[in-house]
């Protein structure tokens, strides 16, 4: 896969050595988030939603209800700015102005654009269900037409892209390193936990196959 070209809004400055181009970290960082924020320009006023997301090929695409001032902003042709990140750990330094974080973000720019056929919504919905959970869309009830219809979905190109990463201990200053103060990462993860079924739910309705394989892929079921 090609990498990415770094233009004046991705190129990382600051510890250009967390900077990342290549496609198949920026596509890793992607696939295995869930939440991103997107920030864009309301007038003159700033705003960043956080929503969920999926990627297909090379685009990135989010939705919402029809009424959804962020989506019918975006719609319009308003550029935004997109960005997921994963937080691996805590890390902590002998001193706190070395204190940290192991991440690894992905930031996209670039103008999105409504999905126009209820033909084209329903198939990036149905894609969105099975990224969460595979198996999930042919249990379910199938959406109405006043459902898709109610629903916005946006896609934007993955273009101006890049990702930055952060990963390991602390980097103290070597003076520091022989203070009698604990260092090192705290590791963090999102995980899952065990179903909570529904108290309207029928007691002889089982947990399905794909919501048990969500709860074993993401952590403890």
């Amino acid at each position: 896969m090609s990498d990415f070209k770094p233009s004046a809004l991705t190129q990382t400055r600051r510890r250009a050595d967390r900077g990342r181009y290549d496609r198949a970290t920026v596509y890793a960082i992607l696939d295995e988030g869930i939440l991103c924020h997107v920030g864009y320009a309301l007038g003159d006023q700033p705003v960043v939603t956080p929503t969920l997301y999926w990627r297909e090929a090379d685009r990135l695409y989010w939705h919402g209800s029809a009424a959804s001032r962020m989506l019918e902003t975006l719609a319009g042709g308003v550029k935004a700015c997109v960005t997921a990140t994963l937080i691996d750990g805590l890390v902590m330094a002998r001193s706190g102005f070395h204190h940290s974080v192991n991440y690894r973000s992905v930031m996209a720019f670039g103008t999105a654009a409504p999905l126009r056929t209820a033909t084209e919504k329903l198939a990036s919905l149905e894609a969105f269900v099975e990224r969460i959970a595979p198996g999930r869309w042919a249990e379910m009830r199938a959406p109405t037409k006043a459902e898709i219809e109610a629903t916005t979905v946006v896609s934007m190109p993955i273009e101006d892209v890049s990702a930055k990463i952060r990963t390991g201990p602390p980097i103290d200053d070597a003076d520091d390193h022989a203070a009698p103060v604990w260092a090192g990462v705290i590791p963090l993860a999102l995980t899952a936990g065990k179903p909570i079924p529904d108290p309207r739910l029928d007691p002889a309705i089982s947990l399905p196959e794909c919501l048990a394989r969500f709860a074993l892929a993401r952590g403890k079921p």
